[in-house]
């Protein structure tokens, strides 16, 4: 099973350093109020205006500082953390914020940005730094919008893009175990209520630009919080995973052209799978039949993706970060 190595680390920190402060070209999520709103987009976002938008800048940011903890001795440790004490700043955010007080912007970002702004500052928390204490603010606006959201969000998103719920409840519940303890019994209690009488998962996917597998991120959620009743639920959810079906949760996507940002969304996919699959293994144990199938799904994956996560800015400006969940967890 392939795993995180140094040279891993370099390759994509390198990578996401180029362009975490690469303002052009930028996809702005925004609603403008007003003509005053027609501005760059450093001067909407002072910290997460690169990396081709705000979600991407986020995760690319909780790449480089996991990877920084990681490879604490490796050149480009350096330069991650200079870069971070002079970006992730009590300013900084706090022009942040202000964008999140904008008119218009409650739905800023939902759901796939808020948590990985979570996920940024359980990483930045992990730090002897003063990054986590100026991130703080910002993490508190976000779960503050989940507490909000998740009670009148009446059916799931199971959908293979940015709005996946289950992919934003797991970077979400991670946060919460050390800072938001109410946000993981809201957030367990909405993932039974969606998904616990899931049955036999037809799992019709991919759509053309879809780099999560919501049969997969249902099943890994799950797996996060039913602990010892996640077999038998999983064993319902997908009862014929032994015999690797259905067969498209097992086969690796075809990506036509990775200069196309939507069909590049299909080596995400690759890498947000393994990273699932082997959630879902380590979650049923060794004596279970899908562990082995699962395991070599999670390989067969990573192989397929993971020589593309460089090359092409379409790609390059955030599959980095999938690659690093993929090889080393959340």
């Amino acid at each position: 099973m392939t795993h995180l190595t140094p040279d891993h680390a370099t390759r994509f920190a390198t990578a996401t350093l180029s362009h975490l402060g690469r303002e052009y070209p930028y996809k702005m999520d925004l609603v403008l109020n007003g003509p005053e709103d027609a501005r760059p987009p450093r001067e909407h976002h002072p910290i997460f205006h690169g990396s081709f938008d705000w979600h991407s800048c986020v995760h690319g940011w909780w790449q480089i500082l996991r990877l920084a903890r990681r490879f604490p001795d490796l050149p480009i440790a350096v330069d991650i953390r200079a870069r971070a004490d002079e970006m992730l700043v009590p300013e900084k955010v706090a022009g942040e914020l202000a964008f999140l007080d904008r008119p218009m912007s409650a739905g800023f970002e939902r759901p796939y940005g808020w948590a990985w702004l979570l996920a940024l500052h359980a990483e930045a928390a992990r730090h002897d730094a003063p990054w986590a204490v100026a991130l703080e603010p910002l993490a508190a606006a976000f779960a503050a919008r989940f507490h909000i959201f998740l009670p009148k969000l009446t059916y799931p998103l199971r959908v293979g893009t940015h709005f996946n719920i289950s992919f934003a409840l797991l970077l979400a519940r991670h946060w919460s175990e050390t800072h938001d303890p109410a946000l993981i019994t809201l957030i367990d209690a909405r993932a039974r209520d969606w998904f616990a009488g899931d049955r036999d998962c037809q799992a019709w996917e991919p759509g053309g630009d879809e780099f999560l597998s919501s049969a997969l991120t249902e099943a890994h959620l799950m797996a996060a919080l039913l602990g010892d009743d996640f077999a038998g639920w999983f064993d319902a959810f997908l009862p014929r995973a032994a015999q690797k079906q259905p067969a498209t949760l097992f086969t690796p996507a075809t990506v036509s052209d990775r200069s196309d940002g939507k069909i590049a969304h299909l080596d995400g996919l690759g890498l947000s799978r393994a990273w699932s699959w082997r959630a879902i293994a380590a979650a049923l144990g060794p004596a279970h039949p899908v562990t082995p199938v699962a395991e070599a799904a999670a390989q067969r994956h990573l192989a397929a993706a993971l020589p593309h996560v460089t090359g092409d800015y379409m790609g390059e400006h955030w599959l980095a970060s999938f690659a690093l969940l993929a090889l080393d967890g959340l």
